[in-house]
């Protein structure tokens, strides 16, 4: 199975439990969920799949001769996530900064799905496999890297074209694993990637364009959900079925119509503590990668000063204070 990336390349993929895992219903789905939510009103042409970033995931850790447990873990990682990603977390919780939805409902998810049967097939137990514990590139608290911050990272910076594949290329030339840890070789090359990784959260992650996609999407779904208009259950198919449910009602019920609108960006909205409809917050995300300084291994806060104020002041959550004009 030849597989294109648009960050690593080329693969061809020859396991197969790799295939048939890929090709299940249930990674499948991915391919209609959108890795950041309702984008494109508020980045236009700029959104990618779940899909597309799980295989992404794998593949980095095949690039990386990961076993085959951790590259199937982590291929697995967002199985749980629902319609539009983590807006989602804010109609359940809409104070859910953490964004934690899929993972607390993962496990119970996963075990729905065809994946149990596809593992149990090629002698794998599902409970070895979703227990991080066993896999030490797959998941780490922040600011350390893991496989699943250097691949979104490095995609949003591609689809949103503000870093070149030239570019991209030369941080992944310049990361290597040594002790179970994600290291860049020099610190040239760890000050690039934190950039990199800087400027992915301060203009996408957790500015002012997600606050307010999240709040109206969450606003929307949410009124759909108490209406009747979706089940809860809806959620877990793709971003395409849920807004067919909606768009549905839009003309006859004026109230959906208005939070529609307000999910398609039609409404101004500005950020004033002073006067604002909504006071909600984003997970901010940042990064304080390691790097060889010889024979030492050292983080980049270690020797940077700026980074380490940096570091203590986007470890926060985004608070924001949204008015729309309605």
């Amino acid at each position: 199975m030849l597989y294109k990336d648009l960050i690593y390349g080329d693969f061809e993929i020859e396991e197969p439990v790799i295939i048939d895992l890929i090709n299940s219903s249930a990674m499948q789905r991915l391919k209609w969920i959108s890795q950041t939510g309702y984008t494109e009103p508020y980045f236009p042409n700029w959104d990618h799949s779940r899909f597309e970033h799980s295989l992404g995931v794998y593949l980095l850790l095949k690039k990386y001769w990961a076993s085959i447990e951790e590259q199937i873990a982590w291929l697995l990682h967002d199985i749980s996530h629902g319609t539009f990603s983590h807006c989602l977390d804010y109609v359940f919780d809409e104070w859910d900064y953490k964004q934690e939805h899929q993972d607390n409902i993962f496990e119970t998810f996963i075990k729905k799905t065809d994946i149990p049967n596809i593992l149990q097939k090629y002698g794998l137990d599902i409970d070895y496999i979703i227990d991080d514990s066993h896999f030490p590139l797959k998941e780490t608290v922040l600011p350390d890297l893991c496989a699943d911050r250097i691949d979104y990272s490095l995609r949003t910076a591609f689809h949103y074209t503000t870093h070149s594949s030239k570019e991209i290329s030369a941080l992944l030339e310049h990361l290597i694993i040594q002790d179970k840890k994600w290291i860049f070789t020099d610190l040239e090359f760890a000050k690039k990637y934190a950039e990199l990784f800087y400027k992915m959260n301060s203009s996408y992650y957790s500015g002012i364009e997600s606050a307010a996609m999240h709040q109206t999407v969450g606003d929307c779904l949410r009124y759909a959900l108490k209406k009747w208009y979706l089940h809860a259950d809806e959620f877990y198919t793709t971003d395409q079925q849920v807004l067919e449910k909606i768009t549905a009602h839009i003309e006859s019920d004026k109230q959906l119509n208005i939070y529609w609108q307000g999910m398609n960006n039609t409404f101004p909205y500005k950020n004033d503590p002073n006067d604002f409809d909504y006071h909600l917050f984003c997970k901010s995300r940042i990064v304080d990668p390691l790097f060889m300084d010889g024979k030492d291994m050292k983080r980049l806060s270690e020797v940077d000063a700026e980074r380490k104020v940096i570091l203590e002041r986007e470890m926060r959550p985004k608070k924001y204070f949204l008015r729309f004009e309605k």
